[in-house]
């Protein structure tokens, strides 16, 4: 931190517009790595009804990284399987947690008991949050940002001085368009949105570990739980002679008895009844300076899969620890400028899946319904296929093309057995470490209890002769603290002091690497993602890379 810095007065080093899932989450994240956050709120309370209520396994894998994945499970309902109904003819089940994850079930829950689980935790860990101030001006300068807060239409004005930023403020937030990021929406014409939160009779399974979807004539409905013993049920459909206002529980029981064939489907004590139109668009960035943005305050989502809440979950962790490791003193600017390359091209590539899975699920036609009433019976997928996606689990979202990514581990033979690369998810597998089975996740996030720690595999390729490669990589690295190694051996042991050794004799962990045969090098970030790979035989490569990434420049790190 430069002495001018250091001098100057700041209210908290990071502080987080909005208090919703996304920010509250980063909120949590920035105290999970010892960063002083302050939340900013306009609402004076918690939401009193559910949004967005589902957690993804990737999802899960992140906030499990933090310390919140438990938390929120205990009040959400595990989901095994999901079903699905084309103009009355039930397909294939999908299991939904048949994924390659610590937490294959999807979680429902509801945003309100989201957010309380969540503001629960940013309170025990230190975090400050003021609600009751809307963010009127956002300047920012060399050293900081400076944020006027005013309460009420026409209330005092407080001036609050950070670091850094982080706008989660929704789609209809202020920071957004202050930073001159804003968009013009696309909209879907001619379809509507009709929805509601109630508790639910019918025929089938009230188990809260299914959902069901139906596809009907001109239309889309989902049935899914909501906690408290609540169903959502919610009708995607021509808004032809409906009424352009929220529903009647008597007329939304109407339709879903006619959508689920069941008659004697009966809705009671609704929460929440509510009509919407769709548009979606995604900012042209993600940061601006020291100014980030998260969630909705960076893109219209589309109710396709629930993708939207679980993409702005991505960006709280994502953005959280490059904060971190800035204020730290352990990254170089690149850090910081990789979030808007990762995350702004993932919500864009996310956009346009999910306007596609839409205009297959409500712009379909009599032709459309006759071709997908046919693939049904030879296509069990079909359903996610039609939400745009065979990834709801968000599993395999990556970064090919972020300025973090180094690859040195090429040619024919990684074509003909290719093992993850830079930019996507480091795969789990089983492993053994001092005579317990285990496996590599609790190596690769937080290492050694560094919540800011990259860990570092390194792969013996089952070679006898791997030890003196894999030890002279163990020591270029030890310049960067951050850097923590893990030795993954297949073949005979080999020691490197103080460096935790894990067997793997069967070789799965190879295996999910594509590693076996050559003793290689895997560089995995705090997120899980990996960042470089090379072969072990030349270090100095290795070296060169934390030397890109990570800094030793004071003056470079605030």
């Amino acid at each position: 931190m430069s002495r001018k810095a250091a001098s100057e007065s700041y209210d908290a080093d990071v502080i987080v517009v909005g208090a919703g899932p996304v920010g509250l989450t980063t909120g949590c994240a920035l105290r999970h790595h010892g960063v002083d956050c302050l939340i900013l709120e306009k609402r004076t309370e918690v939401r009193a009804y559910s949004r967005a209520n589902n957690l993804w396994a990737r999802p899960q894998e992140l906030l499990a990284s933090i310390g919140l994945r438990d938390a929120l499970a205990e009040r959400a309902y595990p989901i095994r399987l999901v079903n699905f109904s084309m103009n009355g003819t039930p397909t294939i089940p999908i299991r939904i947690d048949d994924v390659d994850s610590p937490y294959p079930q999807v979680l429902y829950s509801g945003q309100d008991v989201i957010e309380t689980t969540l503001i629960e935790t940013y309170a025990e860990r230190g975090g400050r949050l003021e609600r009751g101030g809307k963010v009127v001006v956002l300047a920012q300068d060399a050293g900081g940002v400076s944020v006027t807060v005013r309460r009420g239409n026409d209330g005092p004005e407080q001036r609050l001085r950070c670091r850094y930023l982080v706008a989660a403020d929704g789609a209809k937030g202020t920071v957004r368009p202050q930073l001159g990021l804003d968009f013009e929406p696309e909209r879907f014409e001619g379809r509507m949105n009709r929805q509601v939160d109630a508790k639910l009779s019918w025929r089938r399974s009230l188990e809260p570990d299914q959902l069901w979807f139906f596809y009907y004539e001109r239309g889309f409905c989902g049935v899914m739980p909501v906690w408290g013993g609540y169903h959502r049920l919610f009708f995607l459909a021509d808004d032809a002679d409906v009424p352009d206002r929220d529903p009647t529980l008597d007329e939304i029981q109407a339709v879903a008895r006619e959508v689920t064939g069941d008659a004697t489907l009966t809705l009671t004590d609704p929460q929440w009844l509510t009509h919407s139109r769709f548009q979606y668009g995604v900012s042209p960035a993600y940061s601006q300076g020291r100014v980030f943005l998260a969630g909705d305050a960076g893109h219209l989502s589309l109710p396709i899969g629930g993708q939207g809440m679980n993409a702005g979950l991505h960006d709280a962790v994502e953005i959280a620890w490059r904060l971190a490791a800035t204020l730290r003193g352990e990254a170089a600017p690149v850090l910081l400028e990789s979030y808007d390359a990762e995350r702004g091209g993932e919500h864009a590539r996310l956009s346009a899946q999910q306007a596609k899975g839409f205009r297959r699920t409500v712009y379909r036609g009599p032709v459309t319904d006759a071709a997908l009433g046919l693939a049904t019976k030879v296509m069990p997928g079909i359903g996610a296929l039609l939400q745009g996606t065979d990834d709801l689990q968000q599993l395999s979202v990556s970064y090919p093309k972020s300025p973090l990514n180094e690859d040195h581990l090429s040619g024919v033979s990684r074509v003909l057995r290719r093992g993850p690369g830079p930019g996507e998810r480091a795969p789990e597998a089983e492993v053994t470490h001092d005579g317990r089975t285990t496996s590599l996740f609790p190596f690769l996030y937080n290492p050694d209890e560094r919540t800011t720690g990259w860990a570092l595999l390194c792969f013996d390729g089952r070679s006898p002769e791997a030890g003196a490669s894999l030890r002279a990589a163990i020591a270029a690295v030890a310049p960067w603290d951050s850097v923590r190694p893990r030795l993954v051996l297949a073949g005979p042991v080999v020691e490197a002091a103080g460096t935790p050794v894990l067997s793997d004799l069967d070789g799965k962990a190879h295996g999910a690497y594509g590693l076996d045969g050559q003793p290689a090098l895997v560089l995995v970030r705090p997120d899980g993602h990996i960042a470089f790979r090379d072969t072990a035989e030349d270090p100095d490569r290795l070296a060169a890379y934390c030397r890109r990434v990570f800094s030793d420049e004071a003056e470079a790190r605030i």
